[in-house]
């Protein structure tokens, strides 16, 4: 499913981080820790087709991302990867429903209203789809952020720091959601953080220093 090797990213002319080499299967679980500035981001971002130019082999369900055209990978990451940031992204002039709607439409694929529904009844939101942004506590605007990468139904889902801004209530919520939503999905899920509430719910860990 994703597979890294011989990896390295140039920031600058004197500035560049190498990766160690790695796999992960559908539907396996892999924690990248690190503290900031330690390149997290920088790999999911390598794996997700966000940062080109890189040296090395990037393996993405089976297509090696450096050899697709710019005018093809939006559209292969739209369908197969979905992405949780660290800051949700979500547009607050648009109700819980429309963000969740902005995925299928960006990566070209019919609106299924059925699994907007479906997906924000298993986050727990099954009341909120009318709701705006605004209207949502933290914890339930990041559950919007989760739903909004899962849509699409992705083979391979990369969390950026999703709980370094909660409580350990709303922690553990998210993990467990993204743990289930990546098993319901037999998706591949990556997951990079500093925060060390996460240690013990992975078996599969990488420590970048």
């Amino acid at each position: 499913m994703i597979t890294v090797s011989n990896l390295a990213f140039k920031y600058s002319s004197d500035t560049s981080i190498r990766f160690p080499d790695f796999s992960i299967k559908a539907g396996e679980h892999l924690l990248l820790l690190g503290e900031s500035g330690r390149g997290k981001t920088t790999l999911l971002h390598l794996i997700g087709g966000l940062l080109r130019n890189y040296e090395g082999s990037v393996i993405v369900d089976g297509t090696e991302l450096a050899a697709l055209p710019e005018s093809k990978l939006d559209r292969f990451r739209g369908r197969r990867i979905g992405f949780v940031f660290q800051r949700n992204h979500l547009i607050n002039a648009l109700s819980v429903e429309k963000n969740l709607i902005m995925s299928p439409f960006l990566a070209g694929l019919p609106v299924d209203r059925a699994r907007i529904k479906e997906v924000l009844v298993g986050l727990g939101l099954g009341d909120k789809g009318h709701k705006k942004v605004t209207e949502l506590s933290q914890g339930q605007a990041q559950r919007v952020a989760i739903g909004r990468a899962l849509i699409n139904k992705p083979s391979i889902l990369l969390a950026d720091e999703p709980t370094s801004a909660l409580d350990d209530r709303n922690c553990d919520r998210v993990v467990q959601l993204l743990l289930e939503a990546a098993d319901n999905n037999h998706a591949a899920l990556v997951v990079a953080t500093h925060d060390q509430r996460l240690k013990d719910k992975f078996k599969d860990q990488i420590h970048l220093a």
